[in-house]
């Protein structure tokens, strides 16, 4: 490896664990704060999801062709100045329109990043080093989500708003540190005359769809993501309502620690699991290998299955606990081994707007699977969660025929 790419690799880490730490600070507080401070009901918690995948929905494409055509550091560098100054907003305002605002604002900042920085990475160490760093990186912000974590439990007992508002602030400064020092070497943007042209937009696009067409296991997989986003929305935005409704928080030597507290000890614990696993992941399963990843995907997607139903399902706080537990871990570390799938099948002229699709189909899918789930949890939040996890048994038989295609399609077989 050269300097250059070491650099470039340096700071992909950097990247990583600092949007993977601040948004830990964020996160692990938001979803206490809009239920115990703001107010927001099953519905409410959902459709301020809804909006945000709604703009993220809209806006995918269109920003992953900007990384494309302009350039991917570029991109990084505005999505991370757009959530950070929607964490802001949504700190500062407990109010439902100010949340509504504050997450259309993060979901545009979201689309800018997403796909620009995978495919900034590849450009930079190439295609077999990146699937490697996309392993490493997931792993750094891991470890640096335990630091959020802990960060956001400390301050939160001060004021529950208060790692909201300074994970903006200190995002707004992540993205000067990465004006200064990200690197983009191998990045050719197109011709001055050609820049900002629906044209260039066009044939990247096109591009895109005619790899679709080429790749038929490819569509299976962004499939799958669609029934990802149908049954993921309802899951993330109700499984701490369902937690902080049906089961007693247990108390410490008499006392009854806040629920920040105990959700972010759950978060410390679920991020070691997710170290170990995306480890055996990186040690068992040959990421430059379609055929080993499609079957760890299957297998990850059958624990998220098994971890809803009991989650849903479970009246001991114990079990709850640990399906959460595992349902984390597993989660996170699809996402890594997902990555990895979509590098080898991308071409490089649009790898940033194929990853950028990936994204925006799983939008479509929370943007239509949100409402109802949320509609179902004003009832019931048990039958929103099962509900959730049926959705997601759709995805095994699609990704067992995705592993039984990929051998023909390696060999050049549609």
């Amino acid at each position: 490896m050269t300097a250059e790419e070491r650099r470039a690799w340096r700071v992909w880490l950097l990247w990583s664990g600092g949007q993977a730490l601040l948004s830990s600070l964020a996160f692990t507080a938001i979803m206490i704060y809009r239920i115990t401070e703001v107010g927001l009901s099953p519905l409410e918690l959902v459709l301020v999801g809804t909006v945000m995948e709604m703009v993220v929905f809209l806006f995918e494409i269109p920003t992953g062709v900007v990384a494309d055509v302009h350039s991917r550091r570029l991109s990084m560098l505005i999505g991370t100045v757009l959530i950070g100054l929607a964490f802001i907003l949504e700190g500062l305002v407990p109010a439902f329109g100010a949340l509504l605002l504050a997450q259309a604002i993060w979901g545009l900042g979201y689309t800018f990043t997403s796909g620009a920085s995978e495919a900034w990475i590849s450009d930079e160490i190439g295609e077999e080093a990146a699937s490697r760093a996309f392993l490493r990186g997931a792993q750094a912000g891991t470890v640096a989500g335990l630091l959020g974590i802990v960060g956001s439990i400390l301050l939160a007992s001060i004021q529950i708003n208060l790692p909201i508002v300074l994970a903006g602030v200190l995002m707004l400064a992540l993205a000067g540190l990465l004006a200064l020092v990200m690197p983009e070497r191998h990045f050719s943007p197109l011709a001055r005359e050609e820049r900002d042209s629906w044209r260039a937009m066009r044939a990247t696009l096109r591009a895109g769809v005619d790899l679709l067409r080429r790749r038929p296991v490819l569509r299976l997989v962004l499939l799958v993501e669609l029934i990802a986003g149908l049954y993921s929305e309802g899951y993330e935005r109700l499984w701490q309502k369902h937690i902080l409704d049906t089961f007693t928080l247990p108390t410490v030597g008499g006392l009854q620690l806040q629920p920040v507290a105990w959700f972010g000890l759950y978060q410390l614990v679920a991020s070691l699991g997710v170290i170990g696993l995306t480890e055996l992941l990186g040690r068992r399963v040959r990421l430059t290998r379609q055929g080993p990843v499609m079957r760890a995907l299957l297998l990850l997607n059958l624990a998220i299955v098994a971890g809803i139903a009991v989650f849903s399902l479970t009246d001991s706080l114990a079990l709850a606990a640990l399906a959460l537990l595992v349902l984390t871990a597993v989660r996170a570390a699809a996402i890594p081994v997902s990555n990895a799938w979509l590098n080898q099948s991308a071409e490089p002229a649009i790898r940033a707007t194929l990853f950028s699709l990936h994204g925006q189909v799983n939008s479509i899918g929370q943007v239509v699977g949100g409402p109802p789930a949320g509609l179902i949890g004003q009832r019931s939040l048990r039958a929103a969660l099962l509900a959730s996890g049926l959705v997601q048994t759709c995805s095994l038989p699609l990704l067992g025929l995705a592993l039984r295609r990929a051998p023909a399609e390696a060999a050049g077989v549609d």
